[in-house]
């Protein structure tokens, strides 16, 4: 095996139940939780296993649910075995847990940054005004060109998400995205389906959610990365301390380039993605971007003990 990169999924990675057989059989798994719950004064673990899943797929609540999911998961894998990736990334949400991996931030840090980043989505556009869908089988162009067609004034839409050739997430004012989702199934896309996420991320909606986020931001005390984590919003530089306040203010607004991560990656050696995250989001993505590519998820009992076997040393 060669060089291994590590990713995490984001918002729409969520459902009821996740990690309830790593939290009946890990000790370090739970403990992440349970540290969780002191930082935040939430039962974060309580809403992963028992929901409802409306509760869980509002913004202000995914996002720590999937964020907390994904570390205490990290943990868990690195306490069977010496992980030593090569370069680490995460899908929009999923970038905290990356930069967290990485030892950009701890716990507290990444938490207290991901509640205001939620807030700020929750609080910038009222429940049910924004909305995503997913198109798969247009290219690029055409879902530009969609966006283009269908965005009027107040009711906008964007490319929230390149995640592979054949497959891009639009982002906006839930009429503009019904609009576009029409439009992508009478010009021959394969699937449109809108996503479970309750804020229009990565699209213009949010420009006044990033500028307040940007404040607390500033707050935010970086530490030196221990590990390379390639930023969605601009994939050719790396996160530093230097500059990570500012890409993840970017971030808000700008579209997750996932297929250019996928391959800077590659450039740098990588022939092998772990997933680490709730359920299998993104491995499908890394096959259609780079086929070469070797995935294997963690996201459960089962295939976290499989890391152990597949990731051990010789």
């Amino acid at each position: 095996m060669g060089k291994t990169g590590v990713v995490f999924p984001g918002q729409g990675s969520q459902f009821v139940g996740m990690g309830a057989d790593l939290c009946a059989g890990d000790a370090t798994f739970r403990g992440v939780f349970e540290r969780a719950c002191d930082i935040l004064g939430d039962d974060i673990l309580s809403l992963c296993l028992s929901g409802p899943q409306e509760r869980l797929d509002r913004t202000v609540n995914t996002q720590i649910a999937v964020v907390v999911f994904e570390i205490a998961a990290y943990e868990a894998i690195r306490r069977r075995i010496p992980l030593e990736p090569a370069v680490m990334a995460g899908h929009s949400l999923g970038e905290y847990s990356a930069i967290y991996a990485a030892g950009g931030l701890d716990l507290e840090g990444v938490l207290t940054l991901v509640r205001s980043r939620a807030r700020h989505h929750e609080e910038a556009v009222p429940q049910g005004v924004g909305a995503m869908a997913a198109v798969v089988g247009l290219t690029l162009e055409q879902v530009n060109a969609l966006a283009l067609v269908c965005s009027r004034d107040g009711e906008p839409a964007d490319v929230a998400n390149i995640n592979a050739p054949n497959q891009a997430v639009v982002s906006g004012h839930a009429r503009a995205v019904e609009r576009l989702m029409e439009r992508a199934r009478g010009i021959g896309a394969r699937l449109v389906v809108r996503l479970p996420i309750s804020a229009p991320c990565h699209s213009r909606l949010l420009a006044h959610a990033a500028e307040r986020f940007r404040e607390d931001l500033g707050k935010a005390v970086f530490r030196p990365f221990q590990r390379p984590v390639v930023p969605n919003c601009d994939p050719g530089v790396l996160y530093d301390e230097g500059n990570a306040a500012e890409l993840l203010a970017r971030q808000i607004v700008s579209p997750v380039r996932w297929q250019e991560t996928i391959e800077r990656m590659a450039r740098m050696g990588v022939d092998t993605i772990l997933e680490i995250g709730p359920k299998k989001v993104l491995s499908g993505l890394v096959k259609n971007i780079r086929k070469e590519m070797r995935s294997v998820f963690a996201g459960d009992a089962p295939s976290i003990g499989r890391c152990g076997e597949l990731f051990r040393p010789a």
